[in-house]
């Protein structure tokens, strides 16, 4: 069944306790936090005491996206905090077998996230060590940008490759795209702007559903 991963960065920060708790409430399984460091994305987000705070918190699943140019230097310390899934960009790593190894080592989720120019074809060598591939649907580093429709073939051939291969998808999910996104094979929506711009966040998580 379709997992529902509502990103943190959309949030109201003045009230993130009151928002974790909506969100806890709202029928998602997984919590989405997008770590940037400026470098491969021109915007800062999460540091490790935010996180350690967050999965302290609550029970929800914590996913774990690396915007960064140097992923390698997170992994021990998202492990000892407890998060559960860890996605490293393709663009930003020269060791990528190592790099999912050592996640997968420390007991977490190993995946690869891939900018949308990226030809998926570039991750079969490795495809068949991915617990899942995250495929962002708009160019990493802000929120509330437009769904780029491009992402469909992807999960198509990816598909093709490897029937069972768990796919992420992030970056302007909304109500109007989420049924032909799991029908092409999508297991995880991850959804920002569309989930905290409402009022009833159970309401908008049941409609990506």
């Amino acid at each position: 069944m379709v997992k529902i991963a509502p990103s943190l960065l959309a949030a109201d920060f003045l009230r993130l306790e009151k928002e974790i708790r909506l969100i806890e409430k709202s029928g998602s399984e997984i919590l989405h936090l997008d770590v940037m460091d400026g470098h491969f994305v021109p915007n800062l987000t999460f540091g490790f005491p935010i996180i350690k705070q967050i999965r302290e918190f609550t029970n929800l699943k914590i996913d774990v996206h690396l915007m960064v140019t140097n992923p390698e230097i997170y992994i021990d310390n998202l492990s000892k905090i407890g998060v559960d899934y860890i996605s490293i960009h393709q663009e930003t790593v020269f060791h990528l077998h190592r790099l999912i190894s050592k996640i997968k080592e420390n007991n977490c989720k190993a995946g690869v996230a891939l900018n949308p120019a990226t030809p998926v074809e570039t991750i079969f060598p490795i495809i068949n060590d991915l617990d899942f591939v995250l495929l962002m649907s708009v160019n990493p580093g802000f929120g509330g940008q437009t769904f780029l429709s491009l992402v469909y073939e992807k999960i198509r051939i990816l598909k093709l490759k490897r029937k069972e291969l768990c796919i992420e998808i992030d970056g302007g999910v909304t109500d109007l795209n989420a049924k032909k996104l799991i029908a092409a094979g999508a297991e995880i929506l991850v959804s920002g702007s569309y989930i905290f711009s409402g009022n009833d966040y159970s309401a908008k998580v049941g409609s990506l559903r």
